[in-house]
């Protein structure tokens, strides 16, 4: 067994996990120098929350944060998270879209490409693996990772294959609920390493309280990289810390080769930042607890706290457990979908229309009727026609590739995007995020040209402490 990698996600998933994604560049740039000396197998930097937050709530330019990462950490690979059809946005795009991101991602510094999909279909996958593909980038295709009737030990080792065929460099189990139980995450990962050649990853989140007991079992199955974050953004709805567990396996055959002495002083660095995000109350001390009611119910910290303040805006707070036995009802009917972004909020929503309106199905959302006709792709089970029927009506389902659908798109995002446009990536911006962007543009403006703020609509702009 060779020595166990970690990947560093303090400055992407456990800031996206604790405090909404507000880090801000400028914070993450002084600890820069130091995690380059560490030895990671990588720093996951970019990617999902991030690039929406950035322009959203930082005013800042999320490719001018990558390339000043880059620079930052420049003997380190750096990856991110990116979401097959969907990029880093909430629709599916056009395939001249999804591969000209992925050749910018790449040309500004991204090594490695973690993508997935939140059904686990294949075929949302495939354009972002061959443009990383083309791009000489390391393809990293994820599986969402779920518990249900049919998502078995079987289930995801068959997956894992068809994304091995279709050419990915490395699979990640990727568990964003925190999930995976410890001798569970022995069996996947040991029928994972008899099965396919790839290097196997396995990310978590702290959630449900067995995270860093699970990865010990995964790293005695075989696994060859963890995803960790240091210390102080570390555990509850984030990662597993970085430090305890390149300690336990100092002197073992699994020894990380990482000096905890360097992790320290890089820990002391964001120490005062984590006491900083607690007293602004942008750290809430909910989301740092453990909650294992995530494995009797199967749902993510986020999702609870979406349907708790669905529950709270219609009056309903008391019939949360009911809307908790509802999800996995819901769950079935629209053919098992894990619950990750999108399909959570879906299914979540549904489920308390369901409770709150004392009937079934009686109002459904214009999202579950779309992962009903398949505007999401294929669900791991196939949606009966009964069910269909009732919630679509005679209209015909999708049953090709959605983005099969969706003509290409770049052109005129560039026309319309025209007078905003000051390096090839605003497209990008412009494409995923078009509101929001274009009022960052505005403010990237006023900066340049020194023009008075108060002329620029500031509305979007949130205050970090």
């Amino acid at each position: 067994m060779a020595k166990v990698g970690i990947t560093e996600t303090i400055i992407r998933d456990a800031h996206q996990s604790l405090i909404a994604t507000r880090m801000t560049t400028e914070e993450i740039l002084p600890a820069l120098s130091m995690m380059d000396k560490v030895g990671y197998h990588s720093i996951e930097a970019w990617g999902g929350a991030t690039f929406d937050a950035c322009l959203r709530f930082l005013n800042e330019d999320p490719w001018e944060r990558l390339r000043k990462i880059r620079a930052g950490a420049p003997n380190t690979k750096l990856q991110m998270l990116f979401r097959g059809q969907n990029v880093l946005g909430y629709r599916h795009y056009a395939d001249d879209v999804v591969e000209y991101f992925v050749q910018k991602s790449i040309a500004n510094g991204i090594d490695i490409l973690r993508i997935f999909d939140a059904l686990n279909d294949v075929r949302n996958l495939q354009t972002a693996i061959n443009a990383t593909k083309k791009e000489k980038g390391h393809v990293q295709a994820a599986i969402s990772y779920t518990i249900s009737p049919v998502h078995d030990v079987e289930f995801f080792v068959k997956l894992a294959k068809e994304y091995e065929d279709c050419g990915a460099d490395s699979i990640c189990i990727k568990d964003m609920a925190g999930l995976l139980t410890p001798y569970k995450a022995y069996e996947l990962v040991k029928r994972l390493k008899e099965t396919i050649k790839v290097p196997i990853q396995l990310h978590t989140h702290y959630t449900s309280g067995v995270a860093s007991m699970t990865y010990l079992k995964a790293i005695e199955a075989g696994v060859d990289v963890v995803d960790c974050a240091l210390s102080p953004l570390a555990m509850g709805t984030s990662q597993p810390p970085t430090e305890p567990l390149v300690a336990t396996l100092q002197g073992t055959e699994y020894d990380t080769g990482i000096d905890l002495n360097l992790l320290t002083e890089i820990s002391d660095y964001f120490k005062p930042l984590r006491e900083k995000y607690l007293a602004s109350g942008l750290m809430s001390t909910k989301v740092l607890g453990v909650d294992i009611t995530t494995l009797k119910y199967q749902v993510p910290g986020g999702m609870l706290s979406n349907l708790l303040s669905q529950l709270k805006q219609a009056g309903k707070e008391d019939q949360l457990e009911e809307v908790l036995k509802e999800v996995p009802r819901v769950r079935k009917d629209a053919g098992y979908p894990p619950l990750v972004t999108p399909s959570s909020q879906i299914v979540g929503t549904q489920a308390v229309f369901n409770v709150i309106m004392g009937e079934r199905y009686k109002m459904v959302t214009k999202e579950f009727k779309g992962i009903v006709r398949g505007e999401y792709g294929r669900t791991p089970v196939p949606i009966s026609d009964e069910f269909r029927k009732k919630i679509i009506g005679d209209e015909k389902p999708i049953t090709c590739r959605p983005a099969d659908l969706i003509k290409p798109e770049l052109e005129k995002l560039r026309k319309d995007a025209a007078e905003y446009i000051e390096q090839d990536e605003d497209v990008l911006s412009y494409a995923l995020f078009e509101q929001v962007a274009v009022k960052f543009f505005e403010y990237r403006r006023a900066q340049k040209y020194k023009i008075d703020p108060d002329m620029v609509d500031m509305e979007n702009k949130v205050h970090y402490v």
